[in-house]
């Protein structure tokens, strides 16, 4: 089953704006990522959650998707997520940020499961200016902004496939934007 949860687990660009995300359907995400390990337990994370279409219009502003895909901007009008959970480490625990990167992937992957189980869906970004979401979220000093995660319901196809004929795992859309995403296979990975 935990197979099944990571295959639907994609970094989904494109999101159903009529599905509103509420407060507590975050809180419960939240709840299950304190579940989950921290390094040498010190739990220094802690989450921002973001859902009132104000706030939400905020992190749409400063948030950059897709890069990797030139020609296209993402998400399309109409299609950006209806929540974010703002994951930040408090430096009152941990005096370095970066030192908590292993914490913050634990986190996001297991709030992102749990999404999935719930018929949502998500997408970490780390490409925004730290000092813009502080900003825009009115986030006191001490709370420093590491990973931004969007949640909402999904209204794109995202494809799992091998990689290109070079090798390349570039993600790419075709023509109807049906997103691929290229993974290596088994036997090219384990040394």
């Amino acid at each position: 089953m935990i197979k099944d949860l990571v295959r639907k687990n994609r970094s989904y660009r494109g999101y159903d704006e009529s599905r509103k995300i509420s407060e507590e359907e975050l809180r419960d995400l939240i709840d299950t990522a304190r579940l989950a390990g921290s390094a040498a337990n010190l739990q220094p994370l802690k989450y921002r959650l973001v859902y009132t279409d104000e706030e939400v219009a905020k992190l749409n502003a400063i948030t950059r998707w897709g890069k990797m895909l030139k020609d296209i901007e993402l998400p399309h009008k109409g299609m950006f997520p209806t929540a974010y959970i703002v994951i930040c480490v408090d430096t009152q625990i941990s005096k370095a940020p970066e030192n908590a990167n292993t914490d913050i992937g634990i986190a996001a992957q297991s709030m992102l499961l749990a999404a999935v189980e719930q018929g949502l869906g998500g997408c970490m970004i780390g490409n925004y200016e730290k000092a813009q979401a502080s900003e825009a979220l009115a986030l006191p000093e001490r709370y420093v902004p590491q990973l931004i995660v969007a949640i909402g319901k999904p209204a794109e196809t995202v494809v799992l496939t091998d990689p290109a004929e070079d090798g390349s795992v570039k993600y790419y859309r075709d023509a109807n934007d049906v997103h691929y995403v290229p993974k290596r296979k088994l036997e090219d990975i384990i040394l």
